[in-house]
């Protein structure tokens, strides 16, 4: 347990690549840090409108969720990164790309599970949906910008070998935001409106994310 903490406190520090552990026995590690602090925030994400009998069930969809969509947004973006880093040169770095951007997406995860108490005392200060969406999505935006941090540190020795990877990195960022928005549309509720039947996906799932978020903060907002 405590070498198990250390090795978290190194990831947010992003030095967790720095060490001598090879990427291959580093990735289970990782993974298991994004299932273990994933589960943890996304079960408390599915605690809007108490505890009932008839949505007990959404803190267990949504504690699987949020590791899935780390995990499947990660995986539809590697691809086009991995042909990207291949066409500019980079390919025989990657295996400590891989190894950065897994870390990246722990250290997301256990910044997200540090601020499951606010996501818990804002739902018992509002009853409203909308503003529970939001909320949430503002928890996420600190822990992505806050893993962009991490990532940065990582991809130091890197930008040092080859400047190009400053690019790669940059590049990254945005695949993976515009996909993750998409994912995450695609895998609501995580949630879970009180009115609303507990599901693990909802009906007419497919549409365009970024339309929706638009409607979404406008009736947080009042409009």
């Amino acid at each position: 347990m405590r070498s198990f903490l250390r090795q978290t406190d190194r990831l947010l520090r992003g030095r967790d690549v720095a060490g001598d552990e090879s990427p291959r026995s580093a990735l289970p590690r990782l993974l298991l840090t994004i299932g273990l602090f994933g589960v943890l925030y996304g079960a408390t994400m599915g605690t809007f409108g108490g505890l009932t009998a008839e949505r007990w069930l959404q803190p267990v969809y949504s504690g699987l969720k949020v590791p899935l969509l780390l995990l499947v947004t990660f995986v539809l973006s590697l691809p086009s990164f991995f042909v990207l880093n291949t066409i500019l040169g980079l390919r025989a770095d990657f295996a400590y790309v891989l190894r950065s951007l897994v870390a990246m997406q722990a250290g997301i995860t256990v910044i997200l599970a540090s601020l499951a108490p606010f996501t818990a005392f804002w739902y018992a200060s509002v009853e409203d949906y909308n503003a529970a969406l939001m909320f949430n999505a503002l928890m996420f935006a600190i822990a992505s910008i806050a893993g962009q941090f991490t990532l940065k540190r990582s991809y130091k020795p890197l930008i040092a070998r080859d400047p190009r990877h400053r690019l790669m990195m940059r590049g990254w960022l945005l695949i993976y935001a515009f996909v993750g928005i998409q994912m995450g549309w695609v895998l609501r509720p995580f949630v879970g409106s009180p009115d609303a039947p507990t599901r693990f996906f909802r009906q007419g799932a497919w549409g365009n994310a970024y339309v929706e978020v638009f409607h979404i903060a406008g009736r947080a907002m009042g409009w």
